[in-house]
C-alpha cells in the first residue's frame, strides 16, 4: 500500500506542481466552456487525457517511442494554445455536441504529448524491467486522474461563482479565461528551446 501511495503522490504532484503549471493551464482551457451539469462529459474528457498521458508513458517505458525533449516541450504549450483558441471560436455556440468526437480525439492526442513530456523523468524514478514498471505506472495514472479532477472541480466552482455572483455570461467567461490562457502560453512557445537552432 505504501508503494501505491508513493506513485499516486507523484501523479498528484505532477499535475499540482506550481512550477509546472502547463498541465493546470491545459485543464483550465479544457474545463472553461463547461458547467457542473456537464460533469459526465468533463469526466470523459479528463479520463481521455489521462489515458493518452499513460499510453505515452507506456510506449516510452517499453522503448516503443522516443521523442526529443525540446520538441515535446514546444508541443505542450501548443496543445494548450489550440484548446484555448478552440474555446474562443466556439464560445456561446450550441454546436458543442457536433464537435465532441473531435474534442475527445484531440484530448487523447494532447494527453499523449503531455505524457511524452514526463516520460524521461518517469523512466529515471523507476528501476527494474519494463514489465515491473506497469503497476507503478497505473498507480501514477490514478494520481494524475485524481489531481486533474481536483483542478477541474476548482475551475468549475470559480466558474459557478463568477457566473452567478458576478453575472458573467457563460460565453464571456469562456472568452476571458481562454484569452488569459493564451496570454500565459504564448511566451512559453516564444521562449521554447526549439527556436535555438
Amino acid at each position: 500500500m505504501s508503494e501505491f501511495w508513493i506513485y499516486f503522490q507523484i501523479g498528484l504532484k505532477h499535475v499540482l506542481d506550481i512550477h509546472a503549471y502547463d498541465h493546470v493551464l491545459f485543464l483550465i482551457a479544457l474545463t472553461t466552456p463547461y458547467a457542473f451539469k456537464d460533469w459526465k462529459r468533463i469526466l470523459l474528457l479528463v479520463t481521455m487525457f489521462t489515458v493518452g498521458h499513460t499510453l505515452a508513458l507506456l510506449l516510452s517505458v517499453f522503448g516503443i517511442i522516443a521523442v526529443k525533449a525540446s520538441l515535446v516541450e514546444f508541443l505542450i504549450p501548443v496543445t494548450i494554445l489550440i484548446t484555448a483558441f478552440f474555446n474562443l471560436f466556439t464560445a456561446g455556440k450550441a454546436s458543442k455536441n457536433e464537435s465532441l468526437n473531435l474534442v475527445f480525439f484531440l484530448t487523447l492526442f494532447f494527453g499523449i504529448i503531455h505524457g511524452l513530456g514526463f516520460s524521461n523523468y518517469f523512466k529515471t524514478i523507476l528501476g527494474g524491467t519494463a514489465s515491473s514498471k506497469l503497476v507503478p505506472l497505473l498507480e501514477f495514472a490514478l494520481g494524475i486522474e485524481a489531481a486533474q479532477l481536483i483542478v477541474v472541480f476548482v475551475v468549475l466552482v470559480i466558474s459557478y461563482i463568477v457566473q452567478t455572483v458576478f453575472r458573467f455570461s457563460k460565453r464571456d467567461w469562456a472568452l476571458v479565461m481562454s484569452a488569459f490562457v493564451i496570454g500565459v502560453v504564448i511566451p512559453m512557445i516564444v521562449e521554447s528551446p526549439i527556436w535555438n537552432r
